[in-house]
């Protein structure tokens, strides 16, 4: 859709800075963002929560590699950059880069607001890719696209990494992340709740799994590129500068990727080695929980614990949010592979051939890291339906002691039912004698004065309505023990039931008779038989 503004007045160009002449320079890079992008201003700095980093004025170090034109990793230094040390730094950012130089990567460790300042400004980086970074905002995007030359792109991918738990460390003075996780899981470690932001505990291991940022932002120049890479404070315990600084030196100097900068100059490439980095975190992570998924289908097996119910919620809920993280870090692999280098097209520095070869091997190697992924995702769902058996066991479990537990209330209840049912019969025996009594006891004149009522009468009454009661009783409870293949009599509902004396000794009459018929038979010797 295109959507074109109607009364509008084009915004003014931007005159911007060529940091050469001193003069007209003057510290250029102290006003932005807003000097460089207007709409940036500074209410939406404070939304954003740039302005909290540019009001912060600390030490900061940046840690350098420079990869030159043969493919090598020539430099790899740190700057400290002091708070009393801006002016200082911002001369040495003006100075030309060492001759031969292709790429130079930055890693910013505890980033001040001097530093971010000197840097969109010599850049010219969009705000969004420090407050999408700041904020954890995933982002791919690309910008200011010189078709033949040059252009920006910036990836916010936030990956899933794994350590040792920070709470059985030892105490550390230079770390207050751990004193404040230590204090506050001391007490609520038993009774995790459902927060896929939160870190995963994992205690088979004792290791967690916790949320990690890898935030890029690359100019792509021939000869001139730029990776720039931002790292959060230690209180989130993300990759350190210095790790991620190491790694690509590392990358550098293995044979493969080695070889591949050296014969292709196409600056993606270190780009693409950067994200080889959130894979094997991400699979680190996988395979911790894997082991962890396998120690409680054991315990399952042997108990029926509420904690192991919760956690298992738990780590069910934690799956299904990587599985957004994980389609995310697919979509920025796709995005890299969509982007291809603005330069190749500029037919004064590839031909053809060099192009079409240079596009192959970056579809090969994003494909490479897409195939790693899906293999990832495999493995998040195997996980997650290894998990949903688990469960489904542990509910079983839970079902069948349950049944177990309600079997024997059902004993037991029976049990009482068949005491409190002697018990009523007994009762319903000495009704008749007790009522009898009552009224004998009542009262009235016809009983007090002269009354001619005595034991006898009360023994033949009592009597009497005691074995009408039983008899009364019996018939209600009465069986024939007739099949039910037979048909009964038409009378038998009501005259069988009154008549159960006559019943049961017909039935006893009849039950020894066939009886003396089964002796007989069997008394009878063998030859007489028929044969």
């Amino acid at each position: 859709m295109t959507m074109q503004l109607v009364g509008k007045e084009p915004s003014p160009s931007i005159q911007r800075c060529n940091h050469q002449d001193a003069k007209k320079c003057n510290r250029c890079w102290t006003g932005y963002p807003q000097s460089l992008f207007p709409n940036w201003t500074p209410a939406q700095q404070e939304r954003s929560r740039i302005s909290t980093v540019v009001k912060l004025h600390d030490t900061c170090t940046i840690h350098y590699v420079d990869v030159n034109e043969e493919g090598e990793f020539a430099i790899s230094e740190s700057v400290v950059v002091p708070p009393n040390g801006s002016d200082a730094h911002w001369e040495l950012m003006k100075k030309p880069r060492p001759k031969g130089t292709r790429l130079r990567a930055m890693f910013l460790e505890n980033l001040s607001g001097p530093v971010l300042q000197m840097l969109g400004t010599k850049y010219n980086i969009e705000p969004f890719y420090f407050s999408s970074s700041i904020g954890w905002i995933p982002s791919r995007y690309e910008e200011e696209v010189k078709l033949g030359h040059s252009d920006h792109i910036t990836i916010s991918l936030t990956f899933i990494r794994t350590m040792r738990n920070p709470t059985t460390l030892p105490p550390s003075s230079t770390s207050s992340y751990t004193a404040s996780i230590t204090s506050r899981q001391q007490h609520n470690l038993p009774d995790q709740v459902i927060d896929t932001q939160a870190p995963l505990y994992i205690r088979s291991s004792d290791r967690i799994l916790f949320p990690d940022l890898l935030s890029l932002h690359m100019v792509r120049s021939h000869m001139n590129s730029t990776i720039i890479s931002y790292h959060p404070d230690q209180e989130h315990r993300s990759t350190t500068a210095l790790s991620l600084h190491s790694r690509l030196n590392a990358a550098g100097h293995s044979v493969y990727w080695n070889t591949m900068f050296a014969e292709h100059d196409d600056p993606t490439f270190v780009f693409l080695s950067l994200l080889w980095y959130a894979l094997y975190a991400w699979d680190e992570a996988l395979e911790v929980l894997y082991t962890h998924i396998y120690s409680v289908e054991s315990r399952v097996i042997h108990t029926n614990d509420i904690h192991l119910t919760q956690e298992l919620h738990i780590i069910q809920a934690h799956l299904l949010h990587y599985e957004s993280l994980l389609d995310d870090f697919r979509k920025t692999v796709v995005f890299v592979l969509d982007t291809p280098y603005p330069g190749l097209d500029n037919p004064s520095l590839y031909t053809p051939e060099h192009r079409d070869r240079f596009k192959e091997l970056m579809k090969k190697e994003c494909n490479n890291l897409l195939s790693e992924i899906k293999r990832l995702e495999k493995a998040r769902l195997m996980q997650g339906r290894r998990l949903k058996n688990v469960m489904n066991l542990g509910f079983s479990s839970v079902n069948i002691e349950d049944s177990w537990s309600m079997q024997k209330l059902t004993e037991a209840a029976v049990k009482d039912s068949t005491a409190m049912k002697q018990v009523a019969y007994l009762t319903m025996f000495f009704l008749p004698a007790s009522l009898v009594a009552a009224v004998f006891g009542m009262n009235v004149k016809e009983f007090n004065p002269g009354s001619g009522g005595t034991l006898a009468h009360y023994l033949a009454i009592a009597i009497s309505l005691t074995v009408l009661t039983c008899w009364v009783i019996i018939a209600f409870q009465f069986r024939s023990g007739r099949s039910e293949s037979e048909e009964p009599p038409l009378a038998w509902p009501i005259l069988g039931r009154i008549g159960w004396p006559v019943t049961m000794a017909m039935k006893f009459y009849a039950e020894r008779k066939s009886s003396r018929k089964s002796y007989s038979k069997l008394a009878v010797p063998n030859e007489t038989l028929p044969v």
